[in-house]
């Protein structure tokens, strides 16, 4: 995701099927930079193998990402044969018919094996327009070494207040060891994923039900003033070029006694070929505050067709190789089972293999199901969501805000600041948008 890269690589499971497609043909598939993409993208030989086709892989940084296929839906570029999408885009450009429905991958695809909660989140009067390649919420990974030496006990259940009490304890700077690390890359799927669950948890919420924002009430000061302050005393830095992939580096290589963040980070982190700290760490639930509702996020990584490729056929084979219960398999053979993707099939759970190699699997499962998008904050709201308001307006709006909040973490305003600015932009992008009379 930094930089583009252009890789022709291969792919094949595609299965019955898809066996009778008439000629080998290219595809473009646009993806994320994280771990679970970039093993997908080494083993995908084997699709293009099995059927003759060939790839054109397009991988971007998260933020990059999105922009990109953005634009290219909403403009029907047709840039692209497969995108990676998140589950706030998923349903929104399904019911805008930028999608093409993914119900016909066939009887052995085993759809009745798709863990509910996420497909639900994927469908849209009853079709279904992306298929689950990797789900996850969020929860705390923490150092079990730092803890028992400093005679620290990480509860079950953490508040943020006991959260700010050990990275305290556990801050040595000199060693480039930090009590806590956070996301701070400004972004609607970067700081804000882990912000708006903070703020929920505080109590706070993005709009009350009549649509007006709710940016600078005391919940979203008091928590983005604690946030602030976690990462500027206890946190590394730069911490406002930190997303998700910077932290797990951060994490792995043993500066960060604790980090808030996604439980697809797990197979990871407890991988002693890609962590330092394998044997170092152990887990528990997201913090909370005033309340536990939205405080661990719901989040899927789905593979999806824009209705502008003119590939579907060829698309769809890869889809039913990439998602499917052979495809989990071939990870854990290839890769180990502990870097199998998350989140997305019941049978993945039952696997004795994986059961062994992944001590967090249960943990992982029961956070994933238990996030309610459709009670995300402690009063009522209009929206659906955890870490994101369901409406097509949200991404710029999350982006803004989270270039305020990014910009509060640097120094260069002031927390009260940053929030007025926000309410003020939202406000007036609410009321352009026809949610607010």
């Amino acid at each position: 995701m930094r930089n583009m890269i252009r890789i022709l690589s291969a792919t094949a499971v595609g299965l019955g099927l898809f066996a009778g497609l008439a000629q080998a043909e290219e595809i473009s598939i646009a993806t994320v930079n994280n771990g679970d993409m970039i093993i997908m993208q080494k083993l995908s030989a084997a699709w293009e193998k099995q059927t003759g086709n060939k790839i054109n892989w397009v991988v971007l940084e998260e933020n990059v990402l999105r922009e990109r296929v953005t634009t290219d839906i909403a403009t029907k570029g047709g840039q692209f044969d497969i995108m990676t999408i998140g589950g706030y885009e998923a349903p929104i450009w399904g019911k805008q018919g930028w999608l093409a429905p993914v119900d016909d991958l066939g009887d052995d695809y085993d759809y009745a094996d798709l863990l509910e909660p996420i497909t639900a989140g994927l469908t849209v009067d009853g079709k279904l327009y992306a298929v689950p390649f990797y789900t996850e919420s969020s929860f705390t990974l923490y150092r079990k070494d730092l803890f028992e030496a400093a005679g620290l006990t990480m509860p079950d259940q953490p508040t943020y207040e006991q959260i700010k009490e050990f990275a305290a304890k556990l801050t040595d700077k000199d060693k480039q060891q930090y009590g806590i690390c956070l996301r701070g890359k400004p972004g609607w799927g970067e700081n804000m994923a882990f912000v708006g669950t903070m703020v929920n948890a505080y109590g706070g919420r993005w709009f009350d039900m009549d649509w007006k924002p709710q940016l600078n009430s005391d919940a979203w000061k008091k928590a983005i003033t604690d946030y602030v302050a976690l990462l500027t005393e206890y946190g590394p830095q730069g911490a406002t070029a930190n997303g998700f992939n910077e932290n797990q580096t951060l994490f792995a290589t043993g500066h960060c006694a604790m980090w808030i963040d996604a439980t697809s980070a797990a197979g990871r982190v407890y991988d002693p070929k890609q962590s330092e700290v394998a044997d170092k760490i152990a887990f528990t639930r997201s913090p909370i505050a005033e309340t536990s509702n939205g405080s661990s996020w719901s989040w899927s990584w789905n593979l999806a067709i824009p209705a502008t490729s003119q590939k579907a056929e060829v698309a769809k084979s890869f889809l039913k190789w990439a998602t499917s219960k052979d495809y989990v398999k071939m990870v854990g053979e290839s890769e180990g089972w502990v870097a199998v993707p998350p989140g997305t099939r019941k049978s993945t759970y039952a696997l004795p293999e994986y059961q062994k190699a992944a001590p967090f699997a249960a943990t992982v499962l029961e956070a994933i199901m238990s996030a309610d998008p459709s009670k995300p904050t402690k009063d009522p709201v209009p929206y659906t969501g955890v870490q994101f308001v369901a409406i097509p307006e949200f991404q710029a709006i999350g982006t803004f805000v989270g270039q305020q909040v990014s910009a509060a973490l640097a120094g260069q305003q002031t927390v009260d600041a940053a929030l007025e600015a926000a309410q003020a932009q939202v406000e007036r992008d609410m009321t352009r948008a026809g949610y607010i009379k």
